[in-house]
C-alpha cells in the first residue's frame, strides 16, 4: 500500500504555486515546470534525514527568490511581455482577468478624457479660463486614477469615504475660496493641490494600508515609474500632435484648436491611468527604470551642485529670492530628493556600503548647502519685505526640505561608514512623507484665508 502524502508538504507547495502563479513572467507550464524541480530537490533533501518542512524551505532558497526566477523566465520569454499589455487571440485571450483590468483602465482613461472636457460645456473654455483649469487640474485628471487603484485594489467603503472626502476638500479649496486669478494663493494651490491629491491617490494605491511602511515605499517606486512611463507617452503625443499639424496643413485645415481644446487635455488625463496601468502590467516582469535612471544621473547631479557652490564662493553671489528663481531651486532640491528615494527603493538592505553610498552623501551635503543658502535669501527677503504667500511657501518647503536633507545626511554617513542599519535610513524617508502631505494640504487649505486671499 503506497505511503499517504504529506498534507503539510502539499499545502506549503500549493501556497508556493500561488505565489508564483502571480508573478506576471510565469505561466502554469512554468510553474509547472518549476514544480518538478522543487519536488525533485525537497525529495533529495529528505533523503538525507530532513523533515518534510525543512526540506521544502530549503529547497525554495535554493531555487531563488520569486522576483528573480520571474525575471528569469521574462528574459527568456520577453515576447510574453508585450502579449500580456494587449489583448490577443492567443491562449491569454481568455483570461477574464486580464480582461477587466483592460477594462477597467479603459473606463479610468476615458472618464479623465471626458473630466477634463466636462468644464468647457459649462463654458469654461481651456483657452479664456486657464487659472480655473490650472486650480483644478489635479482634481480633474486624478480623481480617475484615484478610481482605478480603489477598483484594482478592492479597498473597502470606509477607505473609498476617505478617499472622496478628501478629492472633496480639495475641489473646495480650489474654487470656494475668493481667489483672484493674478493671486498668489492661485499659483500655489495650482501647485500644491496636485501634489497633494497625488498622496491621496498613494493611499488607494496602497488599498487604504499607508500605515504601512512596505506599502508607502511601494508607492514610492510605483512614483517613480509612473513618471518614466508618462514621459515616454508624453514624447509619443509630442510626435503625434507634429504628425497632426502636418497633415492637416496639407490638405489646407488648421487643427491647432482641435489640438489645444481635444487632444493634448484628454490625451494627458487619459495618459496619467495608460502610465500606471503600464506600471502595473509590467511589475515584476522586467528591471524598474527609476533606480537604474538613478545609478546613472547621481554622480552627475553631484557634479552639478559642487560646481554651482563652487560658483556661488567664487563669485560672491548669493542666489536670487525672484519666485521663478525660487521655484528653479525647489525644482532642483526635489529631483535631489527623487535620486535619494529611487536609489534607497533598490538598494538590497542586506548589502555593505559602498562608493555609491559616498557618492550619495555628497549629492545630499551639496543639496543641502544650496538649502542652506535659499533659506537665508528667503528669510532675509522677509524681514526687508514681510511676509507673503510666496514667500512663506517658500520657507517652509526649504524648511521641510531642510529637515529631511539634514537627517538624511546623517543617516547615510552613519550608513557609509557601516555604523547603521540601511532600514533607519528607509523607514525615516517613508514616514516623511507624511511630512510633505501635511505641507501640500496646509498651503492649499490654510495659506489662502491666512494671507486675505491675496
Amino acid at each position: 500500500m503506497s505511503a499517504e502524502p504529506d498534507t503539510g508538504l502539499e499545502a506549503q507547495i500549493a501556497q508556493w504555486r500561488t505565489y508564483m502563479l502571480r508573478r506576471r513572467g510565469m505561466h502554469d507550464a512554468d510553474v509547472d515546470e518549476l514544480e518538478d524541480h522543487l519536488r525533485g530537490r525537497i525529495a533529495d533533501l529528505a533523503g538525507t534525514g530532513l523533515r518534510d518542512d525543512e526540506a521544502f524551505l530549503i529547497a525554495v532558497k535554493r531555487m531563488g527568490g520569486l522576483d528573480e526566477l520571474s525575471r528569469e523566465f521574462a528574459r527568456e520569454h520577453s515576447d510574453r511581455l508585450w502579449k500580456q499589455l494587449v489583448l490577443t487571440s492567443g491562449p491569454d485571450a481568455g483570461d477574464t482577468s486580464r480582461r477587466r483590468e483592460l477594462l477597467a483602465m479603459v473606463v479610468c482613461a476615458a472618464a479623465g478624457a471626458i473630466a477634463v472636457k466636462v468644464p468647457s460645456w459649462a463654458g469654461l473654455g481651456i483657452a479664456d479660463d486657464a487659472d480655473f483649469y490650472a486650480r483644478n487640474a489635479g482634481l480633474l485628471a486624478l480623481a480617475p486614477l484615484a478610481a482605478y487603484f480603489a477598483w484594482r485594489r478592492r479597498i473597502g467603503a470606509k477607505v473609498i469615504g476617505l478617499l472622496a472626502l478628501l478629492f472633496a476638500v480639495g475641489a473646495v479649496a480650489a474654487n470656494a475660496y475668493p481667489l483672484a486669478d493674478d493671486a498668489q494663493s492661485t499659483v500655489l494651490t495650482a501647485i500644491h493641490l496636485p501634489l497633494a491629491l497625488w498622496l491621496v491617490v498613494g493611499v488607494a494605491y496602497a488599498g487604504g494600508e499607508w500605515r504601512s511602511e512596505r506599502r508607502r515605499m511601494d508607492f514610492i517606486r510605483f512614483s517613480g515609474e509612473w513618471f518614466i512611463y508618462f514621459v515616454l507617452i508624453a514624447l509619443g503625443g509630442g510626435v503625434l500632435t507634429a504628425f497632426t499639424i502636418g497633415t492637416f496643413e496639407a490638405i489646407g485645415l488648421d487643427a491647432s484648436t482641435f489640438i489645444a481644446e481635444w487632444l493634448l487635455p484628454c490625451g494627458a488625463a487619459a495618459a496619467i491611468v495608460v502610465a500606471a496601468w503600464l506600471v502595473e502590467a509590467k511589475q515584476s516582469v522586467i528591471e524598474n527604470m527609476a533606480p537604474v535612471l538613478t545609478r546613472v544621473f547621481t554622480p552627475l547631479f553631484a557634479a552639478t551642485l559642487l560646481a554651482v557652490l563652487v560658483a556661488i564662493v567664487w563669485t560672491s553671489n548669493g542666489i536670487d529670492v525672484e519666485r521663478d528663481v525660487l521655484i528653479l531651486f525647489n525644482l532642483l532640491l526635489v529631483v535631489v530628493l527623487g535620486l535619494l528615494l529611487y536609489s534607497i527603493s533598490a538598494r538590497d538592505p542586506a548589502a555593505g556600503p559602498g562608493v555609491f553610498d559616498w557618492l550619495q552623501l555628497a549629492l545630499v551635503v551639496s543639496a543641502l548647502l544650496i538649502d542652506v543658502m535659499v533659506l537665508l535669501a528667503v528669510t532675509g527677503r522677509i524681514s526687508e519685505w514681510g511676509f507673503s504667500p510666496n514667500k512663506s511657501a517658500a520657507l517652509g518647503e526649504n524648511v521641510v526640505l531642510f529637515v529631511n536633507l539634514a537627517w538624511s545626511a546623517w543617516l547615510f554617513l552613519g550608513l557609509s561608514r557601516g555604523r547603521m542599519r540601511f532600514a533607519r535610513m528607509e523607514r525615516w524617508q517613508t514616514d516623511y512623507v507624511v511630512v510633505y502631505a501635511a505641507w501640500a494640504w496646509a498651503v492649499v487649505l490654510v495659506f489662502p484665508p491666512l494671507f486675505g486671499f491675496a
